[in-house]
């Protein structure tokens, strides 16, 4: 399925406010309330869009401590073994295969450094994993959670 600029202005103003109407994401992007509302329909459809949720700061909610952990594996461990393996920690809240010498990054949230060593303690006892290398988040400077660049700003390169 092609997604044209049209397409793009209207993710974007749903990930601005989820809770926006199609008439008002009409009125931001040039369509009419039907127009924005098949639109949106398609793009559930095709899987580009997955859901509306709510953004919540962790912080205000006791989670204060965010950190970056790099996994290293034992042998020749698949993408599902870890992700079998780390979903089971609840403070796990993404993770991925990476380049480079680590074989997994999680990103973790925990109440506080001594609740995040206990995490890493955890995790790091799973079988296959055998080391791990942390960096705590001092300040977040940007955070573009599920947004798209502006369109037309492909890199032509």
């Amino acid at each position: 399925m092609a997604f044209d600029d049209l397409d793009r202005s209207i993710v974007a103003a749903l990930v601005a406010d989820a809770r926006a109407t199609y008439a008002e994401v009409g009125v931001a992007v040039g369509l009419s309330a039907p127009a924005v509302k098949r639109r949106v329909d398609r793009l559930l459809a095709s899987g580009a869009i997955t859901g509306f949720s709510a953004r919540v700061d962790a912080s205000a909610l006791g989670w204060t401590t965010e950190a970056y952990v790099e996994l290293f594996c034992q042998g020749r461990t698949t993408p599902g073994d870890i992700a079998a393996a780390v979903a089971k920690h609840p403070e796990v809240v993404d993770a991925c295969t990476i380049t480079g010498d680590a074989d997994a990054l999680l990103h973790i949230r925990a109440a506080d450094v001594r609740h995040f060593e206990r995490v890493v303690e955890r995790i790091g006892a799973e079988p296959l994993v055998v080391r791990t290398r942390s960096a705590i988040v001092l300040s977040r400077l940007v955070s573009r959670p599920d947004q798209l660049p502006p369109p037309g700003t492909e890199s032509t390169s």
